[in-house]
């Protein structure tokens, strides 16, 4: 049976894709080369849309809360930890639309690493201790949350619309 930490991992791997393919950009800015026209606000509406407003979405909305709710504590935590390196994650998102190529760069560098410690951390410790501390009606509780959140996002939480729009970044930024 798949569960709702199972989807948040699938997430994950489009994320990572994602970061790596950004990270190639920020390398080609530094090294004072454009990116193709318009890619840079795509990839940002990108991270805004599916790693923000779906994933991210999905944890705060839901899984943080059914984890607190089965006892694990709110503050002081692995959530208020990755709370934190959300609200990171945004204000560096914001800091990536700088007009200055070279402020791109380094902010996106910056996020990499951020994003990638923090899927690290999540997949590695906070994920299996949801699997631990929810049991099956919880979790079936969280997977309707989820799929409202999806609803809601519509196409944009779609992990086969966000594979082919993360290998169409990598595409354009290839040619």
């Amino acid at each position: 049976m798949s569960t709702p930490t199972d989807l948040l991992r699938e997430e994950h791997r489009v994320i990572l894709r994602a970061l790596g393919v950004l990270e190639a950009a920020a390398a080609r800015l530094a090294g004072g080369r454009p990116l193709p026209e318009g890619w840079w606000p795509e990839i940002i509406a990108w991270l805004r849309a599916f790693a923000d407003k779906n994933h991210h979405a999905k944890e705060e909305t839901a899984l943080f809360p059914a984890m607190v709710k089965a006892g694990v504590p709110s503050v002081g935590g692995p959530i208020d930890v990755m709370l934190e390196e959300h609200r990171r994650g945004r204000a560096l998102v914001r800091a990536m639309e700088a007009d200055d190529p070279l402020d791109r760069a380094a902010k996106a560098r910056d996020y990499v690493a951020l994003l990638r410690e923090h899927i690290e951390k999540e997949n590695g410790v906070l994920f299996p201790l949801a699997d631990a501390v929810l049991d099956e009606a919880a979790q079936r509780a969280l997977q309707r949350e989820f799929e409202t959140v999806e609803a809601e996002q519509g196409r944009n939480a779609s992990i086969p619309h966000a594979e082919a729009a993360v290998e169409g970044f990598a595409a354009a930024l290839a040619a």
